[in-house]
């Protein structure tokens, strides 16, 4: 499979882009084609344009500004996310690259008859995330209703192939964390991605 593993963290010494480099190095080991996206070392600007806006209620969204990341995204088979949840959500930047790069005629097309939203990307079999929280599981389920992953496995899964497999791996409490349980997750991480 041609894979795209896009991070999202601003600093290279970080869990979440050891997590990253550990997806990449077990997809290739494995002998996927792996597409690194490191949003914040291509300096992706997260902010869309006026043109954007203008053009996004329709199926002419101007994707032009972000046509290379549009592109991998339509050529293919596996997107998986590494990122931390921060405030839980994921990071301004990674936000920016879904509404920018997951537009009309992109990740949907709006159905002219009723207005509703047609998935598009047919294309990507396997959706991934590898993400991290400070809080621990209870607060982030319980207390906060899991917000993140609703976007993701709620919003965007369902704009892939209908059958697409898809995986949520998270290490919750990365406030007190110990250097044994970020090990004992990118042992978790690292067998889950030789599955694919």
């Amino acid at each position: 499979m041609k894979i795209q593993v896009v991070c999202c963290h601003p600093l290279t010494d970080s869990f979440d882009h050891a997590l990253f480099r550990a997806v990449i190095d077990t997809l290739e080991k494995n002998g996927h084609g792996v597409v690194a996206t490191d949003l914040y070392r291509e300096g992706f600007a997260p902010a869309m344009t006026v043109e954007e806006r203008r053009t996004y209620m329709s199926n002419d969204y101007d994707a032009s500004a972000v046509a290379r990341y549009v592109e991998i995204l339509k050529q293919v088979d596996g997107l998986i996310l590494c990122f931390p949840h921060w405030w839980f959500s994921m990071p301004a930047m990674l936000k920016g690259w879904v509404d920018r790069v997951w537009g009309p005629g992109t990740a949907f097309v709006y159905d002219a008859e009723d207005g509703h939203l047609r998935p598009n990307l047919h294309n990507i079999k396997l959706f991934g995330v590898v993400t991290s929280y400070g809080s621990s599981w209870w607060i982030v389920r319980v207390f906060a209703g899991d917000a993140g992953r609703k976007v993701l496995m709620r919003g965007m899964k369902p704009l892939c192939a209908k059958d697409a497999q898809s995986f949520y791996l998270a290490h919750y409490g990365m406030d007190a964390s110990t250097p044994a349980s970020r090990e004992a997750f990118l042992a978790k991480v690292r067998r889950r991605i030789a599955r694919i």
